[in-house]
């Protein structure tokens, strides 16, 4: 009898009905190589759907018609692409609406600044607050400093380590503030790279702290106030913001789905949030990662691939600014049978890979997928994976994915007006549509369960 292979023996050795991971990239090679082919071809169809809805529909902050038109579009065209299942999962969201806003250098010289108030912050006087500027550059210097700070506007300049340390000062910023006796606060927009370009996000407050207006500021504008300070040049600003939270408005996640050939009841659910940030177009974050997942299901359908389990597209609503999406996802879909959540929320940039979480004997398959994915350089998986919107769903012992990416500019265009289409590069689009339409075909395709 002729030696068996090192292929054979391994077959022999798994248990039934469930090839090992090893075998995986031999069984998937040209069905990988097929989709990558594919998505290559066309050379701008992900990144031109990404400019339409943006273009049409601008930024979509929770809460806004924006928003919800822009979500019944998304279905009326997964319709049109023939995709299954589609359909809009209600969800109620925070409202909050910035409205007129400015901030005033009035002294030493008069000049306006260009600033966007943070999102939940309350609104100043109708007249405005003005007040002389505090500069600090940590939470420690303030505290130290504590006793200079009553009745003055806090300013937070600090240079720009990443986006945990730097996002700080827009969260907890107003609290901080508020503790020493400041009237309102400003934070030094949180990103490596700025022309003039104020960052806006969320922010909190503390209900046994009184609360106090909190606005973004330029790093130009930051360091100049600091350097005017420095040379003994007191700096009185007026900051205005008529800002105002509504009661929560009716939003929706919206879903189309590849339906599964054996097992349509078992989910690979992928995808981004629908919703951004007021200012801008949201191309970047969070478009593009719905677009992505959206445009990976419909290659899927165009080359014929049907895998074993269904592959779900989500647009999850609420990221920005409450979350409400994912957790309302988790609650609507946790009786269901998810094999695997990915999450796309880092810029749709050149793919470098994934990140998991989940099992070891899963993370065996998950990096047997990962091989398949050297053409386009994003073979790599990393320690740990998953995302806003899939961290309630990984809760519940699902197994998470996110997309890693040359998240080398990302921070340049963040919650920012420059977070617009032509940021993004169609080659690297399409890239990102490749790989997460060979990860969630093959993850949903295996005959192992991930979970």
């Amino acid at each position: 009898m002729k030696q068996l292979s090192a292929l054979a023996l391994l077959l022999l050795a798994a248990p039934l009905g469930a090839q090992p991971a090893d075998a995986i990239p031999a069984k998937y090679r040209e069905v990988a190589n097929r989709i990558i082919a594919a998505a290559q071809a066309d050379s701008a169809g992900a990144w031109n759907r990404i400019a339409e809805l943006t273009d049409t529909f601008g930024h979509r902050l929770s809460g806004s018609v924006a928003l919800e038109q822009a979500i019944d579009w998304t279905v009326a065209t997964m319709k049109r692409d023939g995709l299954d299942n589609v359909r809009k999962d209600p969800v109620m969201v925070p409202h909050w609406v910035r409205g007129a806003e400015s901030l005033e250098l009035v002294s030493p010289r008069r000049q306006l600044l260009p600033m966007l108030g943070l999102g939940g912050s309350i609104a100043t006087p109708p007249a405005g607050i003005t007040a002389d500027v505090m500069v600090v550059a940590s939470f420690d210097e303030l505290k130290a400093r504590a006793a200079e700070a009553k009745g003055k506007i806090v300013l937070y300049d600090a240079e720009w380590r990443d986006y945990g340390y730097n996002g700080a000062f827009r969260r907890m910023g107003a609290i901080e503030a508020a503790k020493v006796g400041a009237v309102a606060s400003l934070a030094r927009a949180a990103g490596p790279y700025s022309m003039r370009t104020p960052h806006t996000g969320s922010m909190s407050y503390d209900s046994t702290v009184t609360k106090i207006p909190h606005a973004s500021v330029t790093a130009e504008d930051a360091m100049m106030m600091r350097r005017m300070i420095a040379r003994g040049q007191p700096v009185r600003v007026t900051l205005k913001m008529s800002a105002t939270m509504l009661p929560d408005a009716q939003s929706h996640n919206v879903m189309g789905e590849l339906r599964g050939r054996e097992k349509p009841g078992e989910i690979v659910v992928m995808g981004g949030h629908i919703d951004s940030w007021d200012v801008g177009q949201g191309a970047m974050d969070d478009a593009g990662g719905v677009v992505v997942a959206w445009e990976a299901i419909r290659l899927l359908k165009k080359l014929g691939l049907t895998p074993r389990r269904t592959i779900r597209a989500v647009g999850w609503t609420n990221e920005e600014n409450g979350m409400r999406g994912g957790n309302a996802y988790r609650d609507m879909h946790r009786n269901e049978v998810h094999q695997l959540a990915i999450e796309s929320d880092g810029g749709v940039f050149a793919p470098t890979g994934f990140g998991f979480t989940g099992s070891p004997e899963a993370r065996k398959v998950i990096e047997a997928i990962g091989t398949l994915l050297a053409p386009v350089g994003a073979n790599r998986i990393g320690a740990s994976g998953g995302g806003a919107d899939i961290g309630p769903i990984m809760a519940t012992g699902v197994p998470g994915m996110g997309l890693e990416v040359d998240g080398s500019k990302y921070f340049w265009f963040h919650h920012t007006d420059a977070d617009t289409p032509d940021k993004l590069d169609k080659a690297d689009v399409q890239k990102c549509v490749a790989v997460m339409a060979i990860m969630a075909y093959i993850a949903a395709d295996v005959e192992q369960s991930l979970r």
